[in-house]
């Protein structure tokens, strides 16, 4: 758990079940969606279908709640893109568009990469998004990463081409920014 204020990162508990499900598979096209990869199709789920997969949320390493003033509003994550080489990638989501914008996704993924830094065996830490999503772009600014790949018009969404964009950071720079 870390913790900047009104601002938590936890682990996912079977309290937040219910704010996940609402939030990420009740609605239909969740406003969310409209950025976190919109060229994927986006699936609803019934609630008693998504209560059967709470071994997928409940208490993995790899997948925490982002917490604000006690309610649950989003989450950080990671992936090995390829566990043998330790070639890990992180995201988040927010999925209120009432807590963007405010620097809560920045705080959040930068307690994310200390977490990532000190607890696995990483020398890099980077996400992929779309040029469409100028918003992480910036946080991965902000954190001090460095655009490492830009796919060019390889993400097709609404009539319109974007770029596929591939951020990251070395551990030898985290640790230069003192960002710990």
């Amino acid at each position: 758990m870390y913790r900047d204020n009104e601002l938590m990162i936890r682990p996912i508990t079977e309290k937040d079940l219910m704010d996940i499900w609402e939030l990420v598979y009740k609605e239909e096209a969740p406003e969310w969606k409209k950025w976190d990869a919109p060229y994927y199709p986006h699936t609803t789920k019934s609630y008693e279908e998504f209560m059967k997969e709470t071994d997928h949320w409940v208490g993995q390493e790899s997948r925490w709640a982002i917490e604000v003033n006690g309610h649950f509003i989003g989450m950080v994550s990671y992936y090995w893109e390829d566990k043998p080489s330790k070639w890990l990638e992180m995201g988040i989501i927010l999925y209120q568009s009432n807590h963007w914008g405010k620097g809560i996704g920045t705080r959040a993924l930068k307690m994310w990469m200390n977490h990532l830094f000190n607890t696995l065996p990483i020398q890099r830490v980077g996400f992929t998004t779309w040029s469409g999503n100028k918003r992480m772009i910036q946080v991965g600014e902000k954190l001090g990463m460095k655009m490492e790949a830009k796919i060019r018009r390889v993400r097709y969404y609404k009539g319109h081409y974007y770029d596929s964009i591939r951020m990251g950071l070395l551990r030898e720079e985290w640790e230069d920014r003192k960002i710990s």
